[in-house]
């Protein structure tokens, strides 16, 4: 098999123009992302996965952002519409575990059905006092073991759905006090404090694909974790996480500089895939030219998520959606 593209792309509407589709035929990105531009009806989206799927002649996982809260792309009527993570959390309060599991595979459920079957989810970064507000209601807690306890439900419920998982905000986002869609956040905490931030990740090692985070661990180094060696040696080795790892989207604000060269930067460092998301044709070509193809561990770890990927479980989706508002008393779903 040649090796994919060591990026993952968007699409710039509600169906591909004749460019885009030239376009993915030759760049051969590994999966695509959709975004609410892209998203109309079940029909309309089912029929956009099969028109991208087919232009890089493979079946291609097509991921989405659908945590809740402010961040689904899915909206009813295609989806239930879901409170923040956290305050979903906080209602089911001893309940938290299943009441997640069932979440998510009712999410899964939604995605599956229109042809995506990647989601950006669990979101383990740790809350604390100072969270950016950006992030703090899409965490599940400030206590490492509880959140990695949520995120392995989570994964579950998405894995028994047919959905992969896609690990965040590697290797912790919870102590950003800024939004790195505008900023370059830096921590200035030491390396034993960053413990906590890096433990429900090391729970959650075995996961399929991870997403970095773009800001400065200034323990660790002085560039962003996305393009930075040590980070990301530290993610392999000492996190021991050994899926495919990509780039959170290399258009934020937190990076800087050219697009060629953070991406340049980020597959140096040993990010496996760029990730870019706005689906701005120009831009995704320097991704494309700068990031290449894969390196041979990159495409290993790719084929593994490929062989991951499942079936969704045989369910009675009424009867989930019936003991998931007994265990989520007051707090509704739909």
């Amino acid at each position: 098999m040649s090796h994919f593209g060591a990026t993952i792309l968007g699409c710039e509407g509600l169906s591909l123009t004749s460019q885009e589709r030239a376009f993915f035929k030759i760049a051969r990105p590994f999966g695509f992302i959709l975004f609410a531009r892209n998203i109309e009806s079940a029909d309309q989206i089912s029929a956009l996965c099969q028109d991208l799927r087919d232009c890089v002649g493979f079946d291609a996982p097509i991921l989405i952002d659908q945590e809740g809260g402010r961040v689904q792309r899915l909206r009813p009527p295609l989806s239930r519409a879901w409170p923040a993570p956290l305050d979903f959390v906080q209602a089911a309060g001893e309940n938290a575990e299943r009441a997640m599991y069932l979440r998510y595979l009712l999410t899964a459920l939604d995605l599956r059905a229109v042809g995506v079957d990647a989601n950006c989810a669990p979101l383990v970064d740790v809350a604390c006092d100072t969270t950016h507000p950006f992030l703090k209601n899409r965490c599940y807690g400030d206590d490492p073991v509880h959140v990695a306890r949520l995120g392995r439900a989570v994964a579950d419920g998405m894995r028994d759905g047919g959905v992969l998982s896609v690990l965040k905000h590697i290797p912790g986002h919870g102590r950003a006090q800024a939004d790195s869609h505008l900023d370059l956040p830096r921590v200035s905490v030491s390396s034993q404090d960053l413990v906590r931030d890096f433990a429900p990740f090391k729970a959650l090692n075995d996961l399929p694909m991870g997403m970095t985070a773009h800001l400065v661990y200034e323990a660790l180094d002085d560039a962003p974790a996305t393009t930075s060696s040590k980070v990301m040696s530290m993610i392999r080795q000492e996190i021991g996480f050994d899926g495919l790892i990509m780039t959170d989207d290399i258009s934020m604000q937190a990076l800087s500089g050219p697009l060629a060269v953070r991406s340049e930067a980020s597959i140096a460092a040993g990010c496996d895939v760029v990730l870019h998301c706005n689906g701005t044709l120009s831009e995704m070509q320097q991704v494309v030219d700068a990031s290449g193809e894969m390196t041979d561990i990159a495409q290993k770890r790719a084929i593994a998520v490929l062989q991951a990927r499942s079936e969704p479980v045989s369910v009675d989706i009424s009867a989930l959606d019936a003991e998931l508002k007994a265990l989520v008393i007051g707090l509704g779903h739909g």
